[in-house]
């Protein structure tokens, strides 16, 4: 089994040089992973977490991948749900409307909000020196808005009966993705005859993959895969977004 990692693997650059990412689409985004994907010997499992949660599922609507694992995954076009914890969340980047074409990070206070308001100060202040870097504003605005706009950009193919299974996972202290906004991409997926599964971590917020209870989630995707054909022994490729 081989573990193709995306998404922050370059945390230096993008700390020293956040222009390099600014003002990137999710369009632009998604297809920067599919590209890496076509260069795999085999479609991989793609598994994502909160923005690559969505892209996760954008690329295996589209037939991309041999299965897909979202974890507080952002809105995908279609759900309405905004919990007032939801917005709060997002408007460290929505506040501005001239940030979108900037990369930003949060500040401590406003990643204890958004990620650790489930655990401890301290592990969420140790959490925020770790992995706290920049990150595109233009995405955020893209699903903020994709309801009210002809934007195409979140919009997945819940449809589709030809791919692969697909689990999604949430924390019900979630206040960046709160439950309710994942359940309600789940019942978008009812008209699907492809496996779609909904599993919930009660208590946990949205750093709940690096947190440390990490290793419960590792494992419930892992066991689920394992279910699906798809564990260490099937040599199959993961993509991590």
């Amino acid at each position: 089994m081989t573990t193709a990692c995306a998404g922050a693997c370059q945390p230096k650059v993008m700390v020293q040089r956040p222009e390099q990412v600014a003002g990137k689409s999710l369009a632009e985004v998604t297809a920067h992973f599919a590209e890496l994907i076509a260069r795999l010997p085999a479609p991989p499992v793609i598994v994502g977490h909160s923005f690559g949660g969505l892209i996760a599922q954008k690329l295996l609507g589209e037939g991309i991948g041999r299965a897909a694992v979202a974890i507080d995954p952002a809105q995908i076009k279609g759900v309405f749900r905004l919990p007032l914890a939801q917005l709060r969340a997002g408007l460290p980047g929505l506040g501005n409307p001239m940030n979108v074409g900037k990369a930003i990070s949060l500040t401590k206070a406003q990643f204890r909000y958004g990620f650790g308001n489930a655990i401890e100060q301290a592990e969420s202040d140790a959490l925020f020196e770790k992995w706290c870097i920049p990150s595109p504003v233009r995405g955020l605005f893209e699903v903020a808005f994709a309801n009210f706009t002809g934007n195409q950009a979140s919009q997945v193919a819940t449809a589709n009966d030809g791919r692969g299974p697909l689990l999604m996972i949430s924390g019900t202290a979630d206040h960046t993705v709160p439950d309710v906004t994942t359940q309600a991409a789940f019942r978008m997926y009812r008209h699907s005859k492809s496996l779609t599964e909904l599993r919930q971590f009660e208590g946990r917020g949205h750093s709940l993959t690096v947190d440390h209870g990490w290793r419960d989630v590792a494992q419930l995707c892992l066991n689920w895969l394992e279910r699906q054909g798809m564990g260490a022994e099937a040599g199959v490729s993961r993509m991590v977004a």
